[in-house]
């Protein structure tokens, strides 16, 4: 019988550790590629491709990209906008989602599993196939506001909420989660003459922390991440244009590649710095919160 010593299971983990550290910066060069052609003009870019230079800050290094591209386009609205919708549209799926979760898990009311079944068999559907029908159908949907009665959603914030704030994998995630809360919480509230509005904001949601942070962080990625084709389709003013649709703006007439990569590096950047500060309070979250059965 092998007798695995200490040096033996140190070596393993420092080569286990030196394999994941290189295989991070391959998954890192594009990245330090973007950041670091954001500061060299469009020809030192080009011509550093062609070498190690192009992830080296070398060169004529300068903010000139970014003082260009703030000109160029309005970044700072694109900027708004997308935090705006994403904020909004998470804030009110984790809302209505998990009064969906709660109702099919305590609510026993007729054809709640087929419901839910179907729910999430809509998983598989790509969002590409229902766009244009979407489309037909948002752009003659009525709408009271301010000015009263309107007909047609484009070019405003709502059509780029609203219909991403019902999301099948939010309600899943609130569903399983609720499950196995313990059954004798909601008894004695219901034997306490509580109502179920009362045991959905009292007894279940302060329980509910790892599952409403999981779900945050997943549908604000999703979110990030789909405010391009939707919009595009939707949204021809710039004022409700969030800001993966503003990337056009450096594809027209002359192309300064320094410019996209600065622009690149400001959209991507503050999101990966954002998930991963983030990253340990959501772990943390998750390991510190649970229920003793």
């Amino acid at each position: 019988m092998a007798v695995v010593t200490g040096d033996s299971r140190g070596l393993r983990l420092a080569v286990r550790y030196l394999v994941l550290a290189l295989v991070g910066t391959i998954f890192l060069f594009p990245l330090i590629f973007m950041v670091m052609s954001s500061f060299k003009p469009t020809a030192q870019l080009l011509s550093d491709t062609s070498s190690l230079r192009a992830f080296l800050p070398v060169g004529d290094i300068s903010l000139d990209n970014y003082f260009a591209a703030f000109r160029r386009a309005p970044i700072g609205l694109f900027v708004f906008n997308s935090v705006f919708i994403t904020v909004v549209t998470v804030v009110a799926s984790l809302f209505l989602c998990s009064l969906a979760a709660f109702s099919f898990v305590y609510m026993n009311w007729k054809g709640s599993g087929l419901l839910l079944s179907i729910m999430l068999a809509t998983l598989i559907i790509p969002f590409e196939t229902i766009a244009i029908p979407l489309l037909l159908f948002v752009s003659r949907l009525p709408w009271i506001g301010l000015d009263g009665l309107e007909f047609g959603w484009l070019n405003t914030y709502r059509v780029q909420i609203i219909p991403w704030i019902a999301d099948a994998l939010t309600v899943f995630l609130f569903v399983q989660y609720f499950k196995d809360l313990p059954r004798e919480l909601i008894e004695a509230a219901r034997v306490e003459g509580a109502t179920w509005w009362q045991i959905y904001r009292r007894v279940v949601m302060p329980l509910a922390g790892p599952v409403i942070a999981t779900a945050a962080i997943l549908k604000s990625l999703k979110m990030y991440n789909e405010q391009y084709l939707w919009p595009l389709i939707v949204v021809q003013d710039e004022a409700h244009r969030p800001i993966m649709v503003g990337l056009g703006y450096f594809f027209q007439l002359n192309v300064v590649w320094g410019e996209v990569m600065a622009y690149l590096s400001l959209i991507t950047v503050p999101v990966l710095a954002f998930y991963l500060i983030l990253q340990r309070a959501f772990i943390a979250s998750i390991a510190s919160t649970g229920v003793k059965g």
